[in-house]
Parts: C-alpha cells; structure tokens; sequence
C-alpha cells in the first residue's frame, strides 16, 4: 500500500521549478515566497549581531562571485565549462556568509561540497580528491587542518580564502596570514566587471548538482550524494506548504529561528538555510553549540523556533535549573531531527515549559532532508510526523542480510514494520561515480524510481486525529547517528583494520544518554600479538582517536573476540552483533 500526506495538507501548487537555480527561487516572488520587504533578515549572527538584509545578503553573494571570477588562476566563468570544473569546499564554521558563498558558487553554474568541521586532515583531504575540488573555503579556527588537507590534495594556498567567524566575546581573531577573505574577495568583485547572465537549457536545475553532502546511504563508505537546485526548491516549498495552515491558525507569519546545528549537515543546509528564509523567516546563527551561550542567544533575540537535534534536547531536559536562568518564554515551537527523540525527554521538557510544542520530523541526506514532519496542531509522541507534500511512502519486508533477495513483500497493514521506501521530488540525483551503489539505492518499480532509505519503520493512525504518522522502530541501514553526524561502520572497519594487531573487526552503534548512538568495535586479535585484552582495546582507540573525528571515536567500548560472524558471502552481519549486544545490556540491566 503507498501511503499519502493527510487531506489537511495542502498540494504542491506548483511543479518545483527545474530550470532555475536556487539563488533565483529564493529572491523570486514569483514562486511564493514571503514578500522580501516583509521578510526578517535570513541570517543574523548570534553572537556579534550583525546582519544583512535581503538586498545586501544577495548583493554580497553577487559581488564574492564576481571576486572569483577576476580570479585569473581559477578561469571560472558563468556559462564556459562544466559544473565539475568549479567544485568549492565549505569548510567553516557556521557564519552569517555560509549561503553567501553557496551562492556565489553557483552563480557559475558550479558545485558546492560542505565538509564537517569535525574532520581530521585527512577526511577533509578525502573530500577534497573524491570530488575534485578547486577552490576551499574555510575560517581560522580550522585553518591548520585545511591546510594540510589542501596540500594532501594538490591544492595550491592560493586556492583557500577564508571566512570571518568571532570569537564567543563577539571580537575577531586577528589575521596573521596572507589568504584573502571573503570580504576581500568582495571588495575586488565591487571593481571587478558584471558576470553575464546564466544561460540554462529547460530542466537544467533537475539535472545539475547543487550540492555534494557526503552520506553512507544504506551501507559502505561515505559517498557524495548530488543534491540538485531543484530538490532544494522542492523541499523549501514542500515544507513551507507543511506548516502553512498551522502557521495561519497561530496568527504566525514570519518568526525567529535559532537553530545551532552544522550547515554542513544537510539538516541545517536545506532545512535551516533554506526553508525559513524563504517563509521569511530570519535565522540566527552560531558557530558551534555551546549550551549557556545557545540559550542566551534565545532570550537576546527572542527565539520563537528551535531546530534541534535530541542531544540538545537531552541536554536541555537534565539541565533545567540552567534553562530556568533565561527567559525563554518567546518559544512556543521545537523541531527535533536527525536522530529518534525519547518520549521521556519530550514529557519532561513540556511538564517544565507547558507552552512548548515539540516535535519530530524525519528524513536523510538523499531526500534533501525533510520526508515527514510533525505539526504543531498533530503532534505524536511516538511519530516522526506525516508525509510533506507531493511525498508518497511505502513499506516492505526488509531483504535478507545474506542478500539473497533485494527486498519482501510489500505491507499493506498499519502498525506493521517494513523498510521505508520514499517517492518525492527531493529524491536526489544519486551518488558521485558510484553507480553500483545508486543502483542498489534508487530503485525502480512499476509506479516508478523509489528510494530504498535502510530504515524500518511502520504507519499508524493517531487517534483523534486519524491522521497516517510514520514511526521509525529501527535502522536497517549500518549507519551510526552520534549527535546527528553520520558514522560508517565501513569507513571505520577499514581504518581498524590497518592497525598491526587486528586481523579482523567489526563495529556498530550502542546507545548512549547524550549522543543518542556512539560506535563499538568488535576485533580479532593478530595471532603475532601477545598483549591482554585491554591492551589491544587501549591501542585500537587510540589508533582510531589519532585522526578521526571526535564522533568517531569509539565511546561504545571495544570488545575482543575469537571471531566476527558473516554470512556464506563475507558480509558482517551487523544485526545479529546489534542483537546480541542488545541482550548483553538487558541482563546487565542497561538502558537498550
């Protein structure tokens, strides 16, 4: 059975435009934005204040593209070329010009590719070779990792500008080293000759990456998923068209939306940086989270939506003395994603603020975000919400792990789990010269090219309401959620194993009060080494801790084994480690 957004929301009442790119849908009332001149400024930072209107923020982008284009050594202009000839890193904290360079970016015709600032080197230098990149934005602060990572990549210095990012006392660090800025490259833009006009062939926004955010999809290493300029407009408007009647109900037209997520995520970059803006809402920004300062920020500038990811929300639950030290009483809306939020945490935070409606959505990196989202007026404790316009879901038996077939039956009964399959336009393109891995993904049906998303979940109809809610039960997919960052167990199985004392591993995720999920490796011992068991635990972390990202790490422990169980192909199988673990921690009366 293929399930369908409730009668109460509305039809897309437009096809997503896909010959435009996404600096044109945002400022073009044409298509139903909020009035520009109505609009709060999109972006404003947190911490220092400053802002930009409208005008000036799409002033900006016009004139850092411009300082690009003068830009001799690059050689990149609007309509010569491919996309693939103007590959940009984004690899910054967030700031108030993060969009601004996404833009510019595209005024090309070229592709931007937002790297975590939580990598190590070389990660960011993997990023940097995988999508050939050529030009590396980045700020101070992480400047000596881009660096490095820019040389591993053949990347001259010359290629790498910086943007200005403050310090949490509002002052900017000062600058000791010759890279050009991005206000630099404004200022020469301001002198420099206008770029001509994009010339776009018909269906050109539908065919051309945007965007390249990195993901594990269902299974393996992280891969670049290309996200087009139109499966950006398709979710702005698809979730714009989501909240409208809550929103009209309320009285709300434009809010304030503090959101202290990672714009290199593609919850923050599609969700945050784009939906609200569009809605004409202004969003402030922060470099990084940091509790006291987040929530200071709420009450200098009178928040009245968060966008949070559930270790926030945990942290805020066991820390109410410190919220009740702010004036919180501006937010009347939260929005919790990219990982389950506990019906505990919920409950707790609405008995302490009864005014707070909190809720969930649910989507991933190939559906450029957002698949299903609660409503303020249709809240489920248990759900991730309901269809977003022009969205269509169904459920099948979940495939063998021994991949002896691709997948069951399809489920036609409410409350019953299956593997979630998603039709939307914000279904992306597929994955960076992975065909294998695009094929195994996006499938085709009869009605139709589906995306097999590696979670399981079930439909259920919420009384009272008797509105369909999806209820995510469990991750098919080997992809570990630790504070919203995607982990591959591949990727990590793969670097243990280049460690001289393990002959074979395996690593899944465990849960965790703060991080939701945290990784957990399973090794096999080398026949060479002859230390304890602790021993060879220490030294695999620390092997992993050297140069990966903090949220790699493995918190969840290491366990040493005689051996790692797979099927007749030499697959690991994930699942029967998670089971077993899973029971492991029941009878040590652990939270499961």
């Amino acid at each position: 059975m293929v399930f369908h957004p409730p009668a109460w929301v509305p039809k897309l009442a437009i096809d997503p435009p896909d010959s435009i790119p996404i600096a044109e849908f945002m400022r073009n009332e044409a298509y139903g934005r909020h009035p520009l001149a109505q609009s709060h400024n999109p972006y404003t930072c947190g911490i220092t204040g400053q802002t930009y209107s409208w005008p000036e923020f799409l002033e900006r982008s016009e004139l850092l593209a411009r300082g690009l284009g003068a830009n001799k050594a690059l050689g990149w202009s609007p309509n010569v070329g491919t996309p693939w000839d103007k590959v940009a890193c984004l690899f910054s904290l967030n700031t108030i010009d993060y969009i601004t360079v996404a833009y510019a970016v595209h005024r090309f015709s070229g592709i931007l590719t937002p790297a975590s600032t939580a990598y190590s080197a070389p990660e960011l230098q993997q990023q940097l070779v995988s999508a050939n990149v050529k030009v590396l934005f980045t700020c101070l602060p992480l400047l000596e990792t881009a660096l490095e990572a820019a040389k591993g990549a053949g990347l001259s210095s010359d290629k790498v500008y910086l943007l200005p990012v403050p310090n949490a006392d509002g002052s900017f660090p000062p600058q000791t080293t010759p890279l050009l800025t991005v206000n630099d490259l404004i200022r020469q833009g301001a002198a420099s000759p206008v770029l001509p006009a994009l010339r776009w062939s018909k269906g050109q926004g539908a065919r051309q990456p945007a965007f390249l955010c990195y993901s594990s999809g269902t299974s393996g290493l992280p891969k670049a998923v290309m996200i087009s300029h139109s499966n950006v407009i398709a979710n702005s408007l698809q979730h714009y068209l989501y909240e409208k009647e809550a929103r009209a109900r309320r009285g709300v037209r434009t809010q304030v939306v503090v959101a202290p997520l990672p714009f290199s995520h593609i919850f923050g970059l599609v969700s945050v940086c784009h939906s609200n803006p569009w809605r004409g809402d202004g969003v402030v920004v922060l470099p990084k989270f940091e509790f006291e300062p987040f929530l200071a920020t709420i009450q200098r500038f009178r928040a009245n939506h968060l966008i949070l990811v559930p270790p926030i929300l945990v942290q805020m639950v066991s820390r109410l003395d410190v919220l009740q030290k702010y004036d919180l009483s501006s937010v009347h809306h939260i929005m919790s994603g990219a990982a389950p939020l506990a019906e505990d945490v919920v409950r707790g935070l609405q008995k302490a603020y009864p005014a707070w409606s909190i809720g969930q959505g649910w989507g991933m990196t190939e559906t450029s975000t957002v698949v299903c989202w609660q409503s303020q007026d249709d809240v489920h404790l248990r759900g991730s919400g309901s269809l977003l316009p022009g969205a269509r879901l169904k459920l099948m038996e979940p495939a063998p792990e021994d991949g002896s077939a691709p997948h069951g039956r399809e489920i036609t009964e409410y409350d019953t789990p299956g593997e979630i399959y998603v039709q939307a336009p914000s279904v992306v393109l597929g994955y960076l010269h992975n065909e294998r891995a695009t094929d195994e993904t996006f499938v085709h049906h009869d009605d139709g090219r589906w995306i097999r998303t590696g979670d399981e979940g079930l439909m259920t109809v919420v009384p009272g309401s008797g509105n369909e809610h999806l209820v995510v039960v469990d991750r098919i997919k080997e992809l570990i959620k630790v504070k919203g960052f995607q982990v591959a167990p591949a990727e990590l199985e793969a670097h243990i194993l280049g460690h001289p004392d393990v002959s074979d591993c395996a690593v899944i995720q465990v849960p965790d009060d703060r991080a939701g999920e945290v990784p957990k490796a399973f090794v096999v011992r080398d026949q060479a080494f002859q230390g304890s068991d602790a021993e060879l635990a220490q030294r695999v972390a620390k092997h992993v801790e050297a140069t990966m990202a903090s949220y790699k790490w493995l918190k969840g422990g290491v366990d040493v084994t005689e051996s790692i169980p797979k099927s007749p192909s030499g697959k690991i199988l994930r699942r029967l480690l998670r089971d077993q673990e899973r029971e492991k921690r029941r009878k040590q009366g652990s939270k499961l």
